[in-house]
């Protein structure tokens, strides 16, 4: 590497509801006082920002930088998974579970792009889901059940604005939501048939700017956390539930955790998100990528 790093910077001009671009300008300047060459991508949606992010690795730059939060970072991993250029996270995104996972700065971005100058890296595992003829990587968090069916509705609201809209579905989802027969296969063989509230399958410990899942998922262990939430009372369910900020949920009785290279989720009537985004209808099956990403830390 050239003593000026060649960076690509991926940037999300809606995160934080479009103030993200307010917050690019000292990141930015921060970046190119440490000597670097910046290459700006913004893309002018999803699929045209992955295209983009795509082609700037292709050329090989010294990293490519996501400047957002988790669904960026979950674009930018599809680009850089498999190759040697590493990936740079500045969390300037809603939730940024990944970020923290890895224990880079989260609350002074110009402290994460110093972090980003340094270009120290680690290899970390990634996971590859599969839902119907889709398949894609995630890095985080993968999930189906009561919090899926919640980013379905929360997605559908134009109204409130934010992290509101998710308080919103989730009053409105918990009122009709009946617990669901799952089939999970386990990598060894063990077929589980269960009623469950959710399914949650991780290569790092949280999701949703926080709730710690699978308190224990390392991401660099080669393995995948499955959390279950076995089926509870609403009552019951909301007594549980908020534990999992800091992920005591996983001592009740009704969650199991299971520890795996690959696993395969089947019900029925649910669709699965991986890192916040989207992926498809259930059934889906995931499967480690040990030391598939390196991320500068």
């Amino acid at each position: 590497m050239s003593s000026s790093p060649q960076l690509a910077l991926l940037v999300n001009p809606a995160a934080r509801g479009g103030r993200t671009l307010r917050l690019l300008e000292p990141v930015a300047r921060r970046l190119r006082a440490g000597g670097a060459e910046l290459t700006v991508i913004v893309g002018d949606d999803a699929t045209d920002a992955l295209e983009r992010a795509c082609t700037a690795v292709s050329e090989r730059p010294d990293a490519l930088v996501a400047f957002g939060g988790d669904g960026l970072v979950h674009l930018a991993v599809q680009a850089v998974a498999g190759t040697d250029v590493p990936l740079g996270i500045i969390p300037a995104g809603t939730g940024n579970d990944f970020a923290a996972a890895l224990g880079l700065p989260r609350h002074d971005l110009v402290a994460a792009a110093a972090t980003v100058l340094r270009m120290k890296s680690r290899r970390v595992d990634a996971a590859r889901i599969r839902a119907g003829t889709t398949e894609e990587l995630f890095a985080g968090v993968a999930c189906c059940g009561f919090d899926s069916r919640v980013n379905e509705r929360a997605n559908r609201l134009t109204w409130p604005p934010g992290t509101a809209r998710y308080l919103v579905a989730t009053a409105r989802e918990l009122r009709s939501f009946r617990p669901v027969p799952f089939r999970l296969t386990l990598d060894d063989g063990e077929v589980v048939e269960r009623e469950a509230m959710l399914v949650a399958v991780a290569n790092t410990r949280s999701y949703g700017a926080g709730m710690r899942v699978c308190p224990d998922a390392r991401p660099d262990d080669g393995l995948l956390d499955v959390v279950m939430i076995g089926a509870v009372s609403k009552l019951e369910f909301l007594r549980v539930f908020p534990g999992v900020y800091r992920g005591r949920h996983v001592t009740h009785p009704a969650v199991s955790v299971w520890r795996v290279r690959s696993v395969r989720v089947e019900a029925e009537n649910l669709v699965a998100y991986a890192d916040g985004e989207r992926v498809g209808a259930v059934p889906v099956h995931c499967e480690v990528r040990p030391g598939a990403l390196r991320v500068i830390v």
